[in-house]
């Protein structure tokens, strides 16, 4: 007769459980999500598909807590193109480009304290933000914006003063993406950027925002996905003891959380599967893993809590690493809960974004009386595919609200298979409906989609009184037309200041 097979160690099993950020679907919890957390579940993360509105959070974060009052609620809200919280109408505060463009440490810090007490009211305890990656390659394709800009320097002390923002409001801090995503050209949703610099320019472009962030109290660092050779030229950041335990515990003396970026993105998941990839973070040093952006289900903490557990029972990974990991997790959580405690609840917030959003507002005129409109124009919208951190339902543009305060304002939205599937698409969708009337030509990182430079170039070649926007990255390519207007990002604050300049307003 054969005997039974063991059954896993209990406390492993919690360990485990208590490693994993899963997110889940729907504006309630789901049974399956509220019985793990009583076998050890110690976070979730809480996306646009959970969010209907402050209240309807609240009641969740609620029901969450009343399983475990300790648990973890984190969000990846840093405000900008990046939000959750606004996801569906577009956030009313600027994002981190704008914030360094302006340059006010003030603001800076104000913004992010605006977006704690939302975040407080709502019972979140740990926002993913905000990114420290210095944006050095204007091609990267997953950073961009939500850089605070190209100079160490200033993406340093802004990320300390948003830090420091966040936290004074009741909302843990994370920074991202270590040890630093801004000098890549491959998006970590789709494939494993490299970051091919010596540790020496490492340590002086790089390092420099999370050495800041550390200074500032920041308790929870996030992992990127991608390979720094002159660390470890075999394992992405996420999975390298080098990266995660020699530089960021070694050499900066970080001792609070390491959380993963999201688990299932093709960077890691392509190369070493969602169980593959888990354990060989925690192995090499993270304390918790996120997932929960594209597998949003019970079989995605099953699996991820097996194979911890299998690969302890298995000797792959050692079960005094996965007991520290798990306990750096609750030592946070008992952190940021009497953190949030300490603050009473503040639903009243002020215009600080919209401030922050005109202040944000660049504006060239090479024509003379180019602005403010004399009459009601013809906006052209040209669409980029974004990447996966921006919803695809967020809204975003300048038309809606130039329609509000220039009523006969016409608008199209224009995506790169339009243009391929137009005999004249320039003359069908531009230049016959603005003619006799201002042109408006509103773009999104033009310099890394090479068929919205062309489009721009020739409309402005048609009509150079055209008005350009650049809501995305500002760049050589996009200076053109009668008046140049950046407004460092494509938040509903960002277009509402660009469409107040317009009509004479800002």
């Amino acid at each position: 007769m054969m005997s039974p097979a063991p059954k896993p160690n209990r406390t492993v099993a919690r360990h485990a459980h208590a490693l994993l950020q899963p997110g889940f679907e729907g504006t309630t919890a789901p049974d399956w999500l509220l019985r793990r957390i009583g076998d050890g579940l110690a976070s979730v993360v809480l996306f646009a598909r959970n969010i209907a509105g402050p209240e309807q959070v609240a009641r969740l974060t609620a029901q969450l807590r009343a399983e475990n009052p300790e648990l973890i609620v984190a969000i990846d809200e840093e405000a900008g193109d990046v939000t959750r919280l606004e996801s569906w109408t577009g956030s009313t505060r600027p994002g981190n480009l704008a914030l360094g463009a302006v340059d006010d440490i003030e603001l800076t810090e104000s913004v992010a304290r605006d977006i704690a007490r939302e975040l407080h009211a709502a019972g979140v305890t740990l926002n993913y933000a905000p990114s420290a990656d210095v944006n050095s390659n204007p091609r990267n394709p997953v950073i961009g914006v939500r850089s605070f800009g190209a100079s160490t320097d200033l993406v340093a002390r802004h990320t300390a003063a948003w830090i420091r923002g966040l936290q004074a409001g009741g909302v843990a801090a994370c920074a991202k993406h270590f040890p630093g995503h801004g000098d890549t050209a491959v998006d970590s949703h789709h494939g494993l950027p490299s970051y091919g610099a010596s540790r020496e320019e490492i340590a002086a472009a790089a390092l420099p925002p999370f050495r800041a962030a550390l200074e500032a109290g920041v308790r929870v660092v996030m992992s990127g996905h991608l390979l720094v050779p002159a660390y470890d030229a075999e394992h992405p950041a996420t999975l390298s003891r080098a990266i995660l335990h020699d530089l960021l515990r070694g050499e900066l003396g970080f001792d609070g959380m390491v959380v993963t970026d999201a688990i299932e993105m093709g960077a890691v998941h392509d190369r070493y599967g969602l169980d593959g990839a888990a354990v060989g973070a925690v192995r090499a040093g993270a304390d918790a893993i996120c997932v929960g952006g594209e597998r949003a289900d019970a079989g995605a903490v099953d699996e991820l809590a097996a194979a911890l557990v299998a690969a302890v029972e298995a000797g792959t990974l050692n079960e005094e690493r996965l007991a520290e990991a798990a306990a750096r997790v609750q030592e946070f959580a008992r952190w940021s809960t009497e953190r949030a405690r300490a603050l009473p609840a503040q639903r009243i917030r002020g215009d600080i974004g919209f401030v922050a959003a005109r202040r944000a507002v660049h504006f060239t005129e090479t024509t003379p009386g180019a602005l403010p409109l004399a009459a009601a124009p013809h906006v052209v919208e040209f669409v980029p595919d974004m990447n996966l951190a921006i919803g695809k339902e967020t809204p975003w543009g300048v038309a809606a609200p130039l329609r509000e305060r220039l009523p006969g304002t016409t608008s199209v939205r224009v995506h790169q298979d339009e243009l391929a599937s137009l005999e004249a698409p320039l003359d069908a969708l531009a230049l016959g409906p603005s003619a006799g009337r201002p042109l408006v030509v509103v773009v999104r990182d033009v310099s890394r989609h090479g068929w919205m430079a062309d489009a721009l170039a020739r409309l402005v070649a048609s009509r150079p009184d055209a008005i350009v926007i650049e809501m995305g990255l500002p760049t050589a390519a996009s200076a053109a037309g009668a008046a140049y207007i950046t407004t460092h990002g494509a938040t509903t604050a960002s277009g509402v200041a660009a469409a107040e300049l317009l009509v004479g307003a800002l």
